[in-house]
């Protein structure tokens, strides 16, 4: 399984439970603050307020939490100092690791994310030591239930898709970001809906992992993705289906 398909997938069911405690809805008002604070509070002018507003909606956060977030992205409202940052760096195995971060301490957070690496045998690496690896993509993860690889690959195609390929029970379609917006409405003009969709980082090559390794490097994207200030964790880990099966099998 490559690590941008896998990890979405694993991310996506593990977001689902934190919904449920409301802990996924200050990251997605870090996002609306940010995409309000660049790019203006009105949706229909903003793409990247829009799907922020979107991914909220998906997790059911109130409709007074997002307006409130748009507001301190305007500076209506008090809140919305925030950075973005990439931090890069290494799991075991020398699997590259991205992520994105929006805080309102960098020297604080910096601190939390080195801390996340070290205890899984990882190192925080300098700027633009892994980034090279990583292409801005769309994904997109459909089951495989839901529709057949040859309507699945005219639509998608048709609508500006640059592959669509079937990993581990789902369907993954990569698109470059200009088309992310045309996909999702050939998809949803289908009456197919994703598991996941959205603009992340797809790595240009991947490595092979054992089961020891892939447990070690699991933990760290899962330690990365609980910090309150880790946006998206993106790395370039492949786990053959029959090691996923060992590290599934011992938990």
């Amino acid at each position: 399984m490559a690590g941008h398909s896998h990890w979405a997938g694993i991310k996506h069911k593990k977001a689902l439970v934190d919904a449920k405690r409301g802990k996924v809805w200050s990251k997605l008002a870090k996002a609306i603050i940010v995409a309000a604070k660049t790019g203006g509070g009105d949706p229909d002018q903003n793409l990247r307020l829009r799907y922020a507003i979107d991914d909220a909606k998906a997790v059911s956060m109130p409709k007074d939490n997002i307006q409130r977030a748009i507001k301190k992205g305007t500076g209506e409202l008090a809140g919305g100092n925030l950075e973005e940052v990439l931090y890069e760096g290494y799991g075991t195995g020398g699997v590259a690791i991205l992520c994105e971060i929006l805080t309102d301490n960098r020297n604080r957070t910096a601190s939390e994310i080195r801390k996340c690496f070290e205890l899984t045998d990882g190192k925080l690496g300098s700027t633009g030591c892994v980034a090279w690896m990583f292409d801005n993509k769309g994904l997109f993860l459909v089951s495989a239930a839901a529709t057949d690889e040859d309507t699945l690959m005219e639509l998608a195609l048709e609508a500006g898709a640059d592959d669509v390929r079937l990993d581990a029970g789902n369907y993954e379609i990569i698109c470059d970001p200009s088309v992310y917006q045309d996909v999702c409405k050939a998809l949803t003009k289908a009456g197919i809906k994703p598991e996941v969709s959205q603009i992340t980082r797809v790595p240009k090559n991947t490595v092979d992992l054992d089961a020891p390794t892939a447990r070690k490097v699991l933990k760290l994207m899962e330690r990365l993705d609980d910090h309150d200030d880790v946006q998206n964790v993106s790395a370039n880990f492949n786990i053959p289906e029959e090691v996923m099966a060992k590290v599934v099998e011992s938990g």
